[in-house]
């Protein structure tokens, strides 16, 4: 097996935060104890055991001030990368190189001493940070102000709820001013208000001009926060690009890996719209995505006046109007659209299910009118819409089945309301206002 290289630090640019070449990591695989003791004592050393390749051959650079999502599927080796670059684990081969001050918040479970205090956790970790005892003292106060936990700081730790020990977690993390801060997705398990609390934290830390690596799978903060994505895949690094790309990849590979005994399914013929006029479709140039389940037959906006457009009004009613056709018996089909800005944020998305609608069972061949009707309350901004469909929807908008994905079949383009308020973020709240007077009687 390859030995471990080691880069000389002072080979890298000021530039460069992060180095990986070639990362393995490999995890021998027994089928029973027996053969453990087996191996451990055979005099030729035969090998009982497969290895299981946790990460393989893993290569990318990332520059000080960059924000890097890492996404995948569980099992990916997300967590194994961090708690590498961590140096909480060694890799089996390859390399790695930190040029600056890292501060890591692995998953739950990881870093602090159950047995310990609060208190005493954040020296113990402050210790290992290479900070003296002073030094934390002083970080002391901040530290427990953003954590909030009160007077269960002097308690063990293994006392804790899970949201009290990633919210002292993440503070130790965040106060001792690190460059690189490595977030796993042990964020999820905090609280809405904690959870505000620290992503605005980690806005700051982008401002600063900070470096982050963020596993998690909340792609709404992913495209929010990062610059960049590293998608991985059963060790593999399968993309490192944008956000949207990275994330729209990763959801047709899961759609793709879900429906895998069909070869054809999104392993789409591109089809030019002019193509798809039969229905009149479009006019203009682009493309389609069509699968042997599902075809996409036309996608329109239609604006108030029931005018079919691309351009319309803030705080205007629209449909979104959509003609499929079905290569497939779908039982109880679902249907659903997200709106994203230029920048590939989610503003809004929903689907039938979530909605609590359950459309009749369509057959095979059969093509339908799919028609969403709302209020385009949003920010004036160049919008782009994305449709699917599924089958057998449950729990919070899981389904048994994704048969179809369409990426910006056609953009919506919202210009300002003349008389609307002046306002920023999504949407316009229209917010109303009193001002009540309270008499004051003279005593």
């Amino acid at each position: 097996m390859p030995e471990i290289t080691i880069i000389d630090p002072s080979q890298m640019t000021d530039e460069l935060a992060i180095s990986a070449s070639s990362l393995s990591k490999i995890y021998p695989l027994y089928g029973s104890h027996r053969d453990r003791i087996k191996e451990a004592l055979h005099p030729m050393r035969k090998k009982y055991h497969q290895d299981f390749y946790a990460l393989r051959n893993i290569n990318f650079e990332i520059n000080k001030g960059e924000t890097v999502g890492i996404i995948g599927q569980n099992g990916s080796g997300k967590s194994t990368l961090l708690k590498i670059l961590s140096s909480v684990l060694s890799p089996t081969s390859g390399s790695f190189v930190i040029n600056g001050k890292v501060s890591s918040l692995l998953e739950l479970g990881t870093g602090f001493n159950p047995e310990l205090t609060g208190i005493e956790n954040v020296y113990f970790n402050g210790m290992l940070l290479g900070f003296t005892k002073e030094e934390m003292e002083a970080k002391l106060d901040d530290i427990l102000s953003f954590a909030d936990i009160g007077e269960f700081v002097g308690q063990p730790v293994k006392t804790y709820s899970s949201g009290m020990y990633v919210r002292l977690a993440f503070a130790v993390a965040v106060q001792v001013d690190p460059d690189i801060l490595m977030v796993d997705e042990a964020l999820s398990v905090g609280d809405a208000r904690f959870h505000i609390k620290s992503i605005k934290k980690m806005s700051s830390f982008v401002e600063e001009g900070k470096t982050i690596i963020f596993v998690s799978h909340d792609t709404n903060a992913i495209q929010s926060l990062c610059d960049r994505v590293i998608l991985l895949d059963k060790g593999n690094l399968i993309k490192d690009s944008n956000p949207s790309q990275a994330i729209d990849y990763y959801f047709h590979k899961v759609i793709n890996e879900q429906n895998k005994e069909n070869e054809d399914f999104l392993k789409p013929d591109i089809v030019k719209k002019e193509e798809l006029n039969r229905e009149g479709a479009h006019s203009k140039a682009g493309t389609y995505q069509t699968t042997s389940e599902i075809e996409l037959l036309s996608c329109h906006i239609f604006n108030a006046s029931n005018i079919r457009t691309e351009s319309i009004t803030s705080e205007e009613d629209i449909k979104l109007v959509c003609r499929i056709k079905t290569h497939i018996d779908m039982e109880e089909p679902h249907f659903g659209f997200q709106i994203r800005n230029r920048f590939g944020v989610s503003a809004f998305v929903t689907n039938t299910y979530n909605m609590g609608i359950h459309p009749k069972p369509i057959k095979r061949g059969e093509s339908v009118t799919v028609e969403f009707a709302f209020n385009c309350n949003l920010f004036p901004e160049l919008y782009s819409i994305t449709i699917g469909a599924s089958n057998k929807g449950h729990g919070r908008g899981a389904f048994e089945n994704y048969y179809f994905l369409a990426q910006d079949p056609t953009p919506i383009k919202v210009t300002e309301k003349a008389d609307a308020i002046f306002y920023s973020g999504y949407y316009n709240m229209k917010p109303t206002f009193r001002l009540i007077m309270t008499e004051v009687t003279e005593q």
